[in-house]
């Protein structure tokens, strides 16, 4: 563990650090949270770009690889990672093909691996604690998280594509905020991101349609949601799918199902606009002299300022700075 803690509560300030590798010893080197040998495959001098972030126990990390290399290993016990990687033929990650791209891989604690990675392919992963993981998988799909994989299990997402996304935003966003030099606290923003790949990685495919009852008890969940959302983010915290779900003793599959009945939008898309409307109320209540949009922004979990920024002006008809300035 990064802190050694198991849930992040006490999370060391935010570090971002990039490099550019030319020994795959160092590529190991820089992952020491997990016991591992890299084994360059082809020639070549310049191995790897490794990018990492680090908020608490949580851990962010991108590799565009050069070469081709093989990493041996294991993962301590209460240590797992979440990983995608870019469509190459050649990728494996232990018995599994890494070629498809709506592929997540879960690696558990306790587990041995053995992936190669072509040259010119990359992987993103997320590594945190198993525990952590396991209290909001079991509340999002309690019948396959019960009893998680013991080895390396590929998960079939159809929200894939948003996870490397993640990744990239938030190494983007640590990458900007260390050359502010911004590296404070940022309890709140470690959870949003856990919570947010989470929920990627544990959204299945579509299911049939619920139960009679199911439907009659979309519209109570719905407003239930509603009231839980408002509460939430009045006390400046930013609440999840997960939350949802285990507040309102639903899954994920149900809870889509009531919001889709209820305001037509799946959860996570509704609360994208709840935290938008409250950026907007905090904007309109703030004074430009001692207040940035950048800094209200990411306080609700908006890493990618020009996403932001476009999803603010479609919604409001305005920019975020023409509301801040008011």
């Amino acid at each position: 563990m990064a802190d050694g803690t198991k849930d992040g509560s006490r999370p060391r300030s935010m570090r971002y650090h990039s490099a550019t590798i030319e020994n795959p010893a160092v590529q190991a080197s820089l992952q020491p949270w997990v016991e591992m040998e890299c084994v360059q495959l082809s020639g070549g001098c310049r191995v790897a770009k490794l990018d990492r972030l680090e908020i608490g126990n949580l851990q962010f990390v991108r590799e565009e690889q050069d070469v081709s290399v093989q990493k041996l290993g294991a993962t301590p016990a209460d240590f797992c990672t979440l990983s995608v990687s870019t469509e190459h033929p050649k990728t494996r990650f232990s018995e599994h093909c890494g070629e498809r791209t709506e592929t997540i891989f879960f690696l558990p604690g306790n587990a041995e691996f053995d992936v190669h990675v072509p040259g010119g392919s990359g992987t993103a992963y997320i590594g945190f604690s198993q525990e952590e993981f396991l209290m909001s998988a079991r509340v999002l799909d309690p019948a396959f998280w019960e009893r998680p994989p013991m080895g390396v299990a590929p998960l079939t997402s159809r929200r894939s594509g948003e996870f490397r996304t993640v990744v990239d935003l938030c190494l983007t966003a640590a990458r900007e905020a260390t050359a502010r030099g911004e590296t404070g606290n940022h309890a709140h923003l470690r959870r949003h991101l856990l919570q947010t790949v989470l929920e990627i990685a544990t959204t299945t495919e579509d299911s049939p349609a619920p139960s009679y009852n199911e439907r009659m008890r979309a519209f109570q969940v719905g407003r239930d949601a509603r009231r839980f959302v408002d509460d939430r983010l009045d006390e400046d915290v930013l609440p999840s799918v997960i939350d949802l779900c285990e507040v309102l003793g639903v899954s994920e599959r149900t809870l889509r199902y009531a919001f889709q009945e209820y305001v037509g939008l799946s959860p996570v898309a509704y609360l994208r606009a709840c935290r938008l409307n409250k950026v907007r109320a905090v904007l309109a209540a703030s004074d430009p002299a001692h207040t940035t949009v950048t800094q209200v922004a990411m306080r609700h979990g908006f890493l990618h300022l020009g996403r932001f920024s476009g999803d603010y002006r479609r919604m409001f008809g305005e920019t975020p700075s023409a509301t801040l300035g008011r």
